[in-house]
C-alpha cells in the first residue's frame, strides 16, 4: 500500500537535492527502524537550523559518510516529529509541505498544528 501524507492523499516527495527521508528515497518514508520518525517534510530556515545546533543535532556540517551535504536555509528536509514539535512550541518551527509530510507525523503533532505552518502551495 503506497504511503499518505497528512492530508489522507498520496505521498508527494519532499526532496531528490538534497536527498532526504530516513530512507534516503526523497520522501518522508518512515519503516520500524526510524526511530526518529523523519516525517514532516519542511523547508528549513536558519533560526531552525540554528535551533536543532542549540539542541546538539547539528544539520548544517557536512558529513559525506553519510550521504549528507550539510543543510542550508530553504533547503527542503523531513524532520524528525518530535523535533518539530519542539521547535514549534519554541517559536522556530520551519514552514510545513503537508503533500510531503507522512500521515504518521499525526501520531505526534495535530494537523492543525502543522497546517498553522504550513507553506502555501509547498
Amino acid at each position: 500500500m503506497a504511503a499518505l501524507n497528512v492530508l489522507g492523499t498520496l505521498l508527494m516527495p519532499c526532496s531528490y537535492d538534497p536527498l532526504t527521508g530516513y530512507l534516503r528515497d526523497g520522501c518522508c518514508n518512515t519503516d520500524e527502524h526510524d526511530h526518529g520518525t523523519h516525517v514532516v517534510c519542511t523547508r528549513v530556515t536558519q533560526a531552525f537550523l540554528d535551533f536543532s545546533l542549540a539542541r546538539g543535532n547539528d544539520l548544517v556540517t557536512p558529513r559525506p559518510e553519510h550521504r549528507f551535504a550539510g543543510l542550508r536555509a530553504n533547503n527542503r528536509w523531513c524532520l524528525c516529529a518530535l523535533r518539530w514539535k519542539e521547535a514549534w512550541e519554541a517559536g522556530v518551527a520551519p514552514p510545513v509541505i503537508l503533500e510531503c509530510t507522512h500521515a504518521r507525523a499525526l501520531d505526534f503533532v495535530t494537523l492543525e498544528q502543522l497546517q498553522g505552518a504550513a507553506m502555501p502551495h509547498g
